[in-house]
């Protein structure tokens, strides 16, 4: 990363970090000013003492979250990428089938959580299904339009040079769809970790969803801020792990190692 660069992330992360901070201070004040109560507010302090105190067991809710995101992201992003390519060479597959996916992801998810939780218990599976189902449309969406993005010029190209039609997808196609498809994967890794918690919340003996309903049942607040930071941190680190698989990957002029 050049000097330039680097200045423009400090101007654009220091900032941010200490508009954060200046949240978190003013947090604090008010509810030490204003005596709210802890079981309507806690401090910012009493947040962090709580993450301090319980932090390895609430970590471990969070590891089990993280793991039925990442199998519901895997899931629903490779089913989308299928779907995509189908779509792309089956314009009737695809006029058949798009407004069903349309029609799935308008379906409340706290709806479907509930009947997959009475189908599969207390499982994995309907996390899983879940965080698989609201990662599928946006994923799908942008590989789609990715897919179709190349140039007629490029194809005529790879058409004087006879090439074959896995040749066009995998040396055309492919490469040229990248940015669209890895906006779709970032979109898709933060509702992953939604849709996992969602489900959590209907039928879970573990896990970050587990932990904040059992504590809005205590009014404990103090948890319940704990497991809404780790959540938050959860997300991050996932959406943060894809940009930086995007950086590796997209390497041509326009990708996002050329913006650094």
């Amino acid at each position: 990363m050049t000097d330039s660069g680097r200045r423009t992330k400090w101007r654009t992360y220091v900032p941010s970090a200490l508009l954060f901070l200046a949240a978190l201070g003013v947090w604090e004040l008010w509810v030490v000013v204003r005596d709210v109560p802890t079981y309507l507010l806690p401090r910012v302090s009493e947040i962090g003492a709580e993450l301090g105190e319980h932090g390895w067991s609430l970590f471990g809710h969070l590891r089990w979250t993280m793991l039925e995101a990442v199998l519901g992201f895997a899931v629903g992003s490779s089913a989308a990428f299928v779907a995509a390519v189908i779509f792309v060479h089956m314009r009737s597959v695809e006029g058949a089938l798009f407004p069903w996916a349309i029609v799935l992801q308008t379906i409340p998810i706290v709806a479907i959580a509930p009947l997959l939780t009475i189908w599969f218990g207390f499982t994995l599976v309907p996390k899983v299904v879940i965080a698989a189902i609201i990662c599928f449309f946006p994923v799908l969406v942008n590989t789609t339009r990715g897919l179709r993005s190349i140039s007629g010029q490029a194809l005529e190209l790879m058409s004087v040079l006879s090439a074959r039609k896995t040749a066009v997808f995998w040396h055309l196609r492919v490469p040229s769809s990248l940015p669209y498809v890895f906006a779709g994967l970032r979109i898709a890794s933060t509702l992953a970790v939604i849709g996992a918690i969602v489900a959590e919340f209907t039928g879970s003996d573990r896990g970050i969803g587990f932990v904040i309903i059992q504590a809005s049942y205590r009014l404990d607040t103090k948890r319940l801020f704990a497991g809404l930071v780790l959540s938050s941190a959860g997300g991050i680190v996932f959406f943060n792990l894809i940009g930086l698989l995007e950086r590796i990957t997209v390497r041509w002029p326009g990708g996002r190692l050329q913006e650094s």
